[in-house]
């Protein structure tokens, strides 16, 4: 079937809107073209040489940014990001169970209204806060995998899911932020099936705002994507890209016959697929515990600064061909905080993360990184409180060098 294509090229940051049959084969072939030739909101105004820079000028920014996950550390960082996640407000009582994000202020204030202070707090400190949107899994109580991917489809669950999403924009409004949507679930659903198009998700049958999307997992990205375009215009958004998505673990992965780029490719696709392209970034993570401790179980999670499988330089290649693929930079996202040198012990574990990105940044940005976010996926793990000071030091540092050029 024949994909027609519409290119909204504004400016340098130019805009992709595409009409996708359901059932083409040439659909992301046709996208990635489309994408190449707008130097798309990511930033691919010189070819794949440089995606990022057009995302980070509207910013004022030139460099790797460098985040982290609360207020704890006190490094000058570019950005702080927030997870948004648990159970939806029950719309009669939104603050009944105050376990939902919007009841996450005192409750004497308005809903919501911890976002927006969230906003206020990290703009006034020269950063961009950025919000990681996770909700499908907690929020619909089904099992993770497919279940939450079959919950997409759960007609009662999705309107209360997107009225939730409008209204996170709502209170984001015309502040500038980082929205990070639903990490896991994207490579969940590419699980399920290899074509988000044929994965049913309700989108227009569940809002207004989602009228004319199909009923996909497509759809969905899509879709909440132009809600944000919508409701908060300022905001800067991205999928996730799960290493794991092909159902090849390529960021674990041992064998050196693995042809690394073309599962990224794959993985890029199917996020293209999901509208991916129409975002600002796409964002992907090292690994949601550190390295020590999942040692401690008896699991090797380490990577080799080398060529020993896997390594850094397996993961910068398939995050190079997943940004290339989809036409945007990554921002990794939750990076293990883990000090190399320091004993294993609950609350500060070894891991070598920290120092090799901040002795390689540039390896970062060759691979089309726009920034690296360091955080905990769980607790017990080590925070900038526990780590002998060596994100603090390292990222002070790396601001003072003036940061790491993303283009040269």
């Amino acid at each position: 079937m024949w994909v027609p294509l519409r290119l909204d090229c504004r400016g340098a940051a130019g805009r992709l809107r595409s009409v996708v049959g359901k059932h083409s084969r040439f659909a992301v072939a046709a996208l990635a073209a489309g994408l190449a030739a707008c130097g798309a909101g990511g930033g691919a105004t010189s070819g794949a040489g440089c995606l990022g820079s057009d995302l980070l000028a509207t910013l004022g920014k030139d460099h790797l940014l460098v985040g982290y996950a609360d207020d704890v550390a006190h490094a000058p960082f570019d950005l702080r990001y927030q997870y948004l996640a648990g159970p939806i407000a029950d719309a009669t009582q939104p603050c009944a169970d105050d376990q939902w994000w919007g009841c996450w202020q005192d409750l004497s204030r308005p809903p919501g209204e911890f976002v927006t202070s969230f906003v206020a707090d990290a703009s006034g400190r020269g950063q961009i806060p950025m919000f990681t949107y996770y909700l499908i899994l907690p929020a619909s109580g089904a099992a993770e995998g497919a279940g939450e991917v079959a919950a997409a489809n759960d007609l009662a669950f999705m309107r209360r899911y997107l009225a939730d999403w409008r209204f996170l924009l709502g209170r984001i409004g015309t502040a500038t932020a980082f929205l990070h949507v639903e990490p896991d679930f994207w490579g969940y659903a590419e699980h399920v099936g290899a074509d988000p198009r044929a994965i049913p998700a309700r989108v227009a049958s569940a809002s207004p705002d989602c009228a004319g999307e199909e009923e996909s997992v497509a759809g969905l990205g899509r879709c909440m994507i132009h809600m944000a375009r919508r409701y908060a215009p300022k905001a800067r958004i991205g999928l996730h890209a799960s290493g794991w998505g092909t159902r090849i673990d390529v960021l674990m992965n041992r064998s050196a016959s693995l042809d690394v780029a073309a599962e990224g490719r794959k993985l890029g696709a199917f996020l293209l697929a999901c509208g991916a392209g129409e975002g600002d970034f796409v964002v992907a993570d090292m690994s949601d515990r550190d390295a020590g401790y999942y040692q401690s179980l008896g699991m090797n999670t380490w990577w080799s600064a080398g060529e020993a499988l896997p390594s850094f330089h397996q993961a910068f290649a398939w995050a190079a061909a997943v940004a290339e693929a989809v036409g945007r930079p990554v921002l990794w996202w939750q990076i293990p905080v883990g000090n190399s040198t320091q004993a294993n012990a609950s609350g500060h574990w070894k891991d070598n993360r920290v120092e090799y990105l901040f002795d390689h940044p540039d390896e970062v940005a060759r691979a089309h990184g726009i920034g690296m976010a360091f955080g905990a996926g769980a607790g017990g793990q080590t925070t900038p409180s526990t780590d002998g000071g060596l994100l603090d030091s390292r990222a002070s540092l790396q601001a003072a060098r003036g940061g790491t050029p993303i283009c040269r």
